[in-house]
């Protein structure tokens, strides 16, 4: 009677303990499910590539973007993710708005001063000044539901200044960067090691 007790035991812990695995294991599922809702809905993880951005963003950083269902009106200065099929096939592109619906914007490429509405921008983000011309004839007015953009490394970056890109409408913005979430180590003569004190939010 005692061995049939002990074996009864025994049997009703490993039940116990399978349950237990069930339940953390259903759990999970139930877990990584929303999590992957949220990222798909919510935010998405975009890598950098290339030094259109830099020195604001390196080659190679990661970023938490907020995806379309909170970000519904770019503002100046918010660093956006697009996608122009007009531009790389779609491939995503990392910019700074620069100007909304309704303002005009003109470039002086001799001083690389950039003007919106007359008045010329405080630009201390920027890592050169707007020397570069790509095509698009200034002054332009930006039409109604799109963004001007341009990369913070004005003379090595193709942007709304570039015909293939010009305006961006609100729709082909993908989201905002709002966090850098792992540092890159940059691309050719600005490589450098990790700096982890970059991690946090962008400006």
């Amino acid at each position: 009677m005692a061995a049939d007790k002990i074996k009864k035991h025994d049997e009703e812990e490993q039940l116990s303990f399978a349950q237990s695995i069930m339940m953390y294991l259903h759990d999970m599922i139930h877990l990584l499910a929303v999590v992957m809702i949220v990222f798909v809905l919510l935010f998405r993880i975009v890598i950098v590539s290339g030094s259109s951005m830099y020195s604001t963003l390196q080659n190679g950083d990661w970023l938490l973007v907020t995806g379309s269902v909170f970000y519904k009106e770019p503002q100046v200065g918010d660093i956006i993710v697009a996608s122009k099929d007009s531009f790389n096939a779609g491939e995503p592109i990392i910019k700074r708005v620069i100007a909304t619906e309704g303002q005009t914007v003109d470039i002086d490429f001799e001083k690389g001063i950039v003007y919106v509405d007359g008045t010329p921008l405080q630009e201390d983000y920027t890592y050169t000044p707007t020397n570069i011309e790509e095509g698009v004839i200034f002054p332009i007015t930006i039409a109604q539901d799109c963004v001007f953009a341009m990369g913070d490394n004005r003379n090595g970056s193709r942007d709304s200044r570039d015909p293939s890109i010009g305006m961006i409408d609100k729709r082909e913005i993908l989201g905002k960067a709002v966090l850098l979430v792992f540092p890159g180590t940059g691309e050719g003569s600005n490589s450098a090691p990790r700096d982890f004190d970059r991690i946090g939010a962008i400006k």
